[in-house]
């Protein structure tokens, strides 16, 4: 089935935002207090708690005025930012670390992201144990030549700690302008030491697709990100592996590192693969399930086809490899995958704020639920780090030899 707007907007994101604030003029009233939220709408709201919710406003009004009479300086405080700052405490009483609201330099940050160019390091943050971690960091960019890897907490950006910081904080913090420093104070797994990196930022030009033909017939397929560009960049590297020759006979899927994105975009991929049948469902907060399925005819339906997955393969991409391996169309080789299968629904507000909100899940088509569990590949196998040779990438081949 087709997906329409709404669906497209459901993003499997390693850094998805969001809060609810449709009654924010009853919930952050002031007396004839007007807010202008960065364009020409504004926000004009009272002390009135609304008579069906039994709720005292008190204590957050007697704050805001002992701030505003009593605070000693007086150009510190902006009302547009305290409003900012009380609606992310708010979502974050949620206790979602991808649940959170965006004011519009972050929203604007998580819209680069997908768009595929920003200034910044070049990694791709999400959480684990509720700790800020690398998911994945961005081949050939910055985090990764100097040897960030997938898995590392963030302990500190430029000595800031990251306990309770949410992930446009920390994308905030991380980005800057191309030539300047950012320090990160990392632990990797296996490390009992942090270490500190000190990374300089570039332009980060993303790309989704890349393609590399091994042995004449076997195409290395790259897939690093679900993004706005994807599924132009995918068109053409499929339409050069069908014109290649000799005939390809074998395809290797690299999801490794990538991080997921959209929604509608892993339905897309899989849908290469499979003549049909349900891709991904999804399940809301009341139980209720949809189903998505293959919804075009793909090129790519007989060719053998090994999919390459790590612990920096999160959400979208775990979609594709999970549906892959279900399906029996692959075999599913590398390391257990991040375990994201959350669905964050993104909207944007009055004057450039963001609204991302955890709204469902998402269930392999067997209905098996992922998230924190993640994929356990058909051919468990790691890369050696001390070792210039792709070890998973060679294990690959064999298997599409056999």
């Amino acid at each position: 089935m087709k997906l329409n707007l709404r669906q497209i907007r459901l993003t499997v994101l390693i850094i998805a935002f969001v809060i609810l604030v449709g009654g924010i003029g009853y919930w952050l009233g002031g007396q004839g207090l007007t807010i202008n939220i960065g364009g020409p709408q504004k926000i004009t709201i009272d002390r009135i708690t609304p008579a069906d919710k039994d709720l005292d406003f008190s204590l957050f009004w007697t704050v805001w005025d002992r701030l505003t009479a009593s605070y000693l300086d007086k150009t510190a405080l902006k009302p547009q930012e305290m409003i900012y700052g009380a609606i992310k405490g708010m979502v974050a009483s949620l206790g979602d670390p991808y649940t959170v609201f965006l004011p519009p330099q972050e929203n604007k940050e998580a819209k680069e992201d997908l768009n595929g160019a920003f200034e910044g390091v070049g990694i791709q943050l999400g959480y684990i144990d509720e700790q800020l971690a690398v998911i994945a960091p961005l081949s050939g960019m910055p985090a990764e030549k100097v040897g960030v890897k997938a898995g590392d907490l963030i302990l500190k950006v430029d000595e800031q700690e990251t306990t309770d910081m949410t992930l446009p904080e920390a994308v905030s913090l991380i980005r800057g302008p191309k030539g300047t420093t950012v320090e990160l104070t990392l632990l990797s797994q296996g490390e009992k030491e942090p270490h500190e990196v000190f990374i300089v930022r570039s332009t980060i030009i993303v790309a989704s697709v890349e393609v590399v033909f091994l042995e004449e017939n076997i195409a290395h397929l790259k897939l690093m990100r679900f993004g706005e560009r994807t599924s132009d960049e995918w068109d053409e590297a499929v339409n050069q592996i069908l014109t290649h020759q000799p005939t390809v006979q074998g395809v290797i899927l690299d999801l490794r590192n990538n991080p997921g994105g959209y929604l509608s975009g892993s339905v897309f991929i899989t849908s290469e693969f499979l003549s049909s049948g349900v891709v991904v469902k999804q399940e809301n907060a009341a139980g209720n399930q949809e189903s998505y399925s293959v919804d075009r005819q793909g090129m790519l339906l007989h060719q053998s086809l090994i999919v390459l997955v790590n612990q920096g393969s999160a959400s979208a991409s775990e979609i594709v490899a999970g549906a892959l391996q279900e399906y029996k169309r692959a075999i599913i080789v590398g390391e257990k995958t991040f375990g994201k299968g959350t669905i964050q629904e993104a909207e944007d507000l009055p004057g450039g704020a963001g609204l991302h909100i955890t709204s469902a899940r998402w269930l392999l088509p067997s209905g098996k639920f992922i998230d924190n569990n993640g994929i356990i590949p058909d051919n468990q196998i790691k890369d050696d780090p001390t070792t210039k040779e792709d070890e998973q990438l060679r294990e690959a081949i064999k298997v599409l030899a056999d």
